[in-house]
């Protein structure tokens, strides 16, 4: 009876204290994005969103951009940046970690010399008081060996745990290293879109200078009042106000850009460069929503975690079961170095201890508590991260579809505007028309020449953004 009782005893104690089978969380993953589907126009055309060629880049995303200087601004981001030199020197540390529970799995060897000179008291040898004894000198080296048999798998699950761990870790420098060279691309645009706008502003501050020396010419030869120069000359300096304004804007886009190249802002200068009508951006892939929570980093890190958290369970609960330990160790000792490893001096030592706890207040059953509440944690922040996820993409997917719609509009309205400022320079030229009525077409013809710089730069930034949100490859 004992033959058959005692297998199953010890089998229900190493079930009992083993991590439990990890289960992936049941998330409902849509079959498509909601934004992909089919959408209805506000005049009932029915469009969908195209989708890209194969050829196009993979994996160094930034590349479909064709911009060699967002490029080489990327690559100097990665070489430089600090805060990826943080989550770099994370990824070593956690590496470490698992190799130090790794090394759990082997015996542990060690080697010991030494040396020692004395002399005992007479009292010790049995010897009279006051008996000379001469010192001695005495010299030994011991090899000592051990190695913790896991009967409960609490190596097992500690080094899944810190492999779990080093992914983890992993996966959010990958998650850093995304989220740096989206910024940078986000910033360089930003930048670019602002270059266009003072470009912008620019040519109006030209033509508005334009305007107040065809005035003063008119009003010195008595041909219109004093209202039209000083409407002109009003005018020339708010445009003027409104360069120097946006200069602030820029330069604090460059020094945000020059602290992602790891750069003091001191010595960073990024030269004009407008974002151009044709500059075209890439049209960005999304692929299935399930293969979003494999190619976002973040999401595999959150994935990692849980894993790591299921292991550490298993080593909870261990610590409530025995512990075997097999010990080993052999040397000698002699009064010369020479004589240490000869016969008559050395010994040896094999034993073997099996430890485990009988009080201890309650202390493992509340770590294994902590260990499935802190499960259920990580289960928690991995189902917020993948609802996350699902949500920027969407956002992302509906702005730039948003943007398209606007910048049809705006490009017809850019048309007419300038259409309209050339028809009211030409009626005021001509003296059929007041300086008002020309003033209110250029204005107007700016505002919406901004709104269009704007739109690129919005664009941009939002492809770059649905880019970071698809896990930057696809």
């Amino acid at each position: 009876m004992n033959k058959i009782i005692i297998p199953i005893i010890a089998a229900a104690m190493l079930s009992a204290c083993a991590a439990p089978e990890f289960k992936q969380p049941k998330i409902d993953v849509p079959s498509a994005f909601k934004e992909n589907e089919v959408q209805i126009a506000a005049d009932g055309t029915r469009w969908r969103r195209a989708q890209p060629a194969e050829q196009q880049a993979r994996g160094e995303w930034w590349l479909a951009f064709n911009d060699p200087a967002l490029t080489a601004l990327i690559g100097e981001a990665t070489a430089n940046n600090a805060n990826l030199a943080v989550a770099a020197a994370r990824v070593k540390q956690a590496r470490a970690i698992a190799g130090i529970a790794e090394a759990d799995r082997s015996p542990q060897v060690g080697i010991g010399v030494g040396a020692q000179r004395g002399a005992p008291s007479p009292t010790e040898r049995g010897l009279p008081a006051g008996t000379q004894i001469s010192p001695a000198t005495s010299y030994s080296a011991k090899l000592t060996a051990g190695y913790e048999v896991d009967l409960f798998g609490r190596v097992a699950s500690n080094v899944a745990a810190t492999r779990g761990d080093a992914d983890a870790s992993q996966a959010t420098y990958r998650s850093v290293l995304l989220s740096l060279q989206a910024d940078v691309a986000q910033t360089y645009f930003r930048l670019r879109a602002t270059d266009a706008e003072l470009q912008t502003l620019a040519e109006t501050v030209r033509l508005r200078e334009e305007n107040v020396r065809v005035n003063q010419r008119r009003f010195d030869l008595g041909d219109i009042g004093e209202f039209d120069l000083s409407r002109a000359k009003t005018e020339l300096s708010t445009t003027r106000a409104e360069a120097i304004g946006l200069q602030r804007q820029r330069a604090t886009t460059e020094h945000a850009l020059a602290v992602l190249l790891g750069k003091p802002a001191a010595s960073f200068n990024a030269g004009p460069s407008p974002l151009l009508d044709s500059a075209l951006l890439p049209s960005i892939p999304t692929g299935l929503p399930s293969e979003l929570l494999e190619r976002r980093p973040d999401i595999v890190a959150a994935q990692r975690t849980m894993e790591a958290a299921n292991a550490r369970i298993g080593v909870a609960r261990a610590a409530m079961f025995p512990a075997l330990n097999i010990g080993a160790s052999g040397g000698g000792v002699a009064g010369t170095f020479a004589d240490v490893f000869k016969a008559g001096g050395q010994s040896w030592l094999l034993g073997a201890m099996l430890t485990a706890p009988l009080i201890d207040g309650g202390r493992n059953r509340a770590n294994v508590t902590r260990a499935e509440a802190a499960l259920e944690e990580s289960v928690g922040s991995y189902r917020q991260s993948v609802l996350v996820a699902f949500s920027e993409v969407e956002d992302n997917l509906a702005g730039l579809r948003i943007l398209a719609g606007q910048t049809t509009q705006i490009d017809d309205a850019l048309l007419s505007a300038r259409r309209s400022a050339d028809l009211a320079q030409k009626l005021y030229d001509a003296g059929r028309s007041s300086y008002l009525e020309l003033l209110d077409a250029q204005r107007n013809l700016t505002s919406v020449e901004r709104s269009a710089v704007q739109l690129r730069g919005n664009r941009a930034v939002t492809t770059v953004a649905l880019v970071r949100s698809l896990g930057g490859g696809w």
